[in-house]
């Protein structure tokens, strides 16, 4: 009889420890914490007017851009040639940089000194870079800034790799080099 009833507490514990549903939650004291519902990135519940809410406000300026007012055009070039000069004070230039940004953007087609003799030209990959100090060739601060933010014939725009700041000091660089090459 002792065997019986040992058996019939083994019996009772084992059937009450196998209908413990252990993946169902305990007590949900805040359930919408623990359950929220999922609302789409883009979708009319999160904004009733749809993606338009994530466009900027009309007429806005991103933080750091600033707007260049010369249009990417011949009299453009000649306008910014005509009135565009450095903002940068003499004592703020710093050629040193102005080096390092160079050989790293231009010096691979202009050359390290500005002849037009560059790896590529050399290379011959690239035909046409003329040299800094040709005489039809009368560039300023307005027309090599205007260049460097739009390019022209086959160079591209560096607009996007240099800042303002960073194109003033290639600027004021290139005619450096320009100075130099006509001693």
């Amino acid at each position: 009889m002792k065997s019986l009833i040992k058996i019939l507490v083994i019996a009772v514990v084992f059937v009450a420890v196998s209908c413990n549903k252990s993946s169902a939650p305990n007590y949900q004291f805040m359930p919408n914490m623990y359950e929220s519902a999922g609302y789409e990135t883009y979708g009319e519940a999160t904004f009733p007017n749809g993606v338009e809410a994530q466009l900027p406000a009309e007429g806005s300026i991103p933080r750091g851009y600033v707007p260049f007012d010369i249009d990417n055009s011949t009299a453009g070039y000649d306008l910014a040639k005509a009135t565009l000069s450095n903002p940068i004070d003499s004592t703020q230039v710093d050629l040193v940089r102005g080096k390092e940004l160079y050989d790293i953007y231009c010096g691979i087609c202009h050359g390290n000194k500005g002849n037009g003799q560059g790896k590529l030209v050399q290379r011959e990959k690239i035909l046409g870079i003329p040299s800094y100090d040709d005489a039809g060739r009368a560039i300023n601060e307005g027309s090599v800034y205007h260049t460097i933010y739009y390019g022209k014939n086959a160079m591209g725009s560096y607009a996007n790799q240099l800042n303002e700041e960073e194109r003033w000091q290639v600027v004021a660089y290139v005619l450096k080099l320009k100075a130099d090459l006509e001693k």
